[in-house]
């Protein structure tokens, strides 16, 4: 299976596309894709969310004068989106990793994995 993607799983009825410009669109791709063929990135695209739960991290993507980020969790099998959300203060509030915890347990459970670590 060399040189396959990873798929990435946005959960329906859960998580909706932020209305980036063409270029914020491009760069949040790209970034996406680089995840998807097993690049591991760092900052200032990237950085670890222990917060939320093991292989947990945020992409950072400026589009214009917006700041987005798209939290994601590394499957062996899959890249699973778990919120993606306009970056207005510093720091992410309560309520976001509130709910990608909860996204991410309802996924593993549904997948029978078990329970959500970290």
């Amino acid at each position: 299976m060399a040189g396959a993607l990873k798929p990435l799983v946005w959960l329906e009825g859960e998580i909706k596309t932020p209305p980036f410009t063409r270029e914020g669109r491009v760069e949040a791709g790209t970034l996406l894709l680089r995840l998807q063929r097993g690049e591991s990135l760092g900052m200032p695209h990237a950085r670890p969310m222990p917060s939320i739960g093991k292989w947990c991290h945020e992409l950072r993507v400026r589009d214009g004068s917006h700041n987005w980020r798209i939290f994601y969790r590394l499957e062996p099998d899959c890249i699973l989106i778990l919120e993606v959300m306009q970056k207005k203060t510093p720091k992410t509030p309560a309520p976001v990793f509130a709910a990608c915890r909860r996204r991410m347990a309802d996924y593993l459970a549904a997948r029978g994995g078990g329970k959500v670590s970290g």
